[in-house]
């Protein structure tokens, strides 16, 4: 570039750390704040990558610690609630044959392995720290930040989640909606035999679940109808989850054993949104879950977000992109939102049809198609 660059990203977690790599690796400097004071105050136990998302970590320079930290595998079993297996299906290498179709990882361990990957970059990282747009021109947006310091910038990278501060700033109303759908998650050991993803279908549940993360853990999960929050209290967490994982085999009693402390268990909401028209105003543009988020069932929010930072870093960086203009985001979008959307759409569509009672819903077709079309670049 024949000019130095300023970039201010909001928001410390996948996509936000995945952006700030990029771009300083390309020798922009970049000035990441991230809320919590605490980086890694990661919720949730663990996180299922398809390969597509490998794909990008390879990029950033962090895989083989991503591999060496994680459980790679190949299949998903289908089970009937006693744990009878009555299906195994290889997974589509999504992010081509030289990387495993998926992996499964800490959370917590991935999201120090970015951090480390954003410090050894050398960007200047301000945490527990906030960010308000005060206005932008045409060559750049003025900040303040919750330190009380003002600053300037080119571009500020909104990467601060689904209830991103950034995005209702710069005027965008779009807000996430719940899809009807919850799920119990929980870090447990690995039990003997676990070595891939297995999913019961049936009984209390919609669905139950677990994905290995580690050679010696797992994280499990179980999905229902939403309920009232406020009607759960928190110390009830392992109960909850032990009522509904109680009525499953196979690996599941020896998982359900494990669920005692209800500070490790996590409850949240799925929760669809899609950002429409543009995930710019001016010089801020959102990224990952800030532009748009899925339910879990095809195990690509991550990825997507992943891809969102990858993909937006390729075109700031890219010969000839000195001028970053309005034209250069909004191709951005252009370039994202025909792969983003068919994904958002069929995780919601999944779910919908477990909500509806759908028997004989196309739900091998659809994923399917929607991998398939994952395993092109992005």
């Amino acid at each position: 570039m024949s000019t130095p660059r300023r970039v201010l990203v909001v928001g410390g977690g996948s996509a936000g750390n995945a952006a700030t790599i990029l771009l300083r690796r390309a020798g922009i400097d970049v000035d990441l704040v991230e809320a919590k004071a605490d980086w890694n105050a990661t919720a949730g136990s663990g996180i299922t990558l398809q390969g597509n998302a490998l794909r990008v970590l390879r990029e950033l320079g962090v895989w083989e610690e991503v591999k060496a930290a994680g459980f790679p595998f190949g299949s998903a079993g289908i089970t009937a609630p006693d744990g009878t297996v009555l299906h195994v299906q290889r997974d589509l290498r999504t992010g081509g044959d030289d990387l495993p179709a998926t992996l499964g990882i800490q959370r917590p361990r991935l999201q120090q392995i970015l951090i480390d990957a954003v410090r050894a970059s050398g960007a200047h990282v301000r945490l527990g720290t906030t960010a308000t747009v005060l206005g932008q021109d045409a060559t750049g947006v003025d900040v303040r930040l919750s330190d009380g310091t003002e600053h300037r910038y080119d571009l500020v990278v909104a990467a601060d989640g689904l209830s991103s501060a950034t995005r209702a700033q710069i005027g965008i109303t779009d807000r996430p909606e719940p899809t009807g759908m919850a799920i119990w998650r929980a870090a447990a050991p690995r039990p003997d035999g676990v070595e891939r993803t297995d999913l019961a279908y049936g009984g209390p549940a919609f669905i139950a679940g677990y994905c290995p993360t580690s050679p010696t853990t797992i994280y499990a999960y179980v999905v229902e109808r939403n309920r009232d929050r406020a009607s759960i209290p928190a110390e009830s967490y392992a109960q909850e989850m032990s009522a509904l994982a109680s009525a499953y085999g196979g690996a599941w009693p020896a998982i359900t054993a494990t669920l005692t402390d209800p500070a490790k268990v996590n409850y949240t909401w799925f929760d669809q949104l899609l950002v429409e028209g543009s995930w710019h105003r001016g010089r801020v543009v959102l990224v990952g879950d800030a532009a748009h988020c899925c339910p879990p069932t095809l195990a690509q929010g991550a990825a997507l977000s992943l891809e969102d930072a990858w993909v937006l870093a390729q075109m700031l960086t890219a010969s000839g992109a000195d001028d970053w203009s309005e034209q250069l985001l909004q191709a951005y979008y252009e370039r994202r939102m025909p792969r983003v959307r068919p994904v958002v759409e069929a995780s919601v569509q999944v779910g919908q049809w477990q909500l509806d009672g759908v028997r004989d819903a196309d739900v091998p077709g659809l994923m399917a198609r929607t991998m398939t079309m994952l395993r092109e670049l992005p």
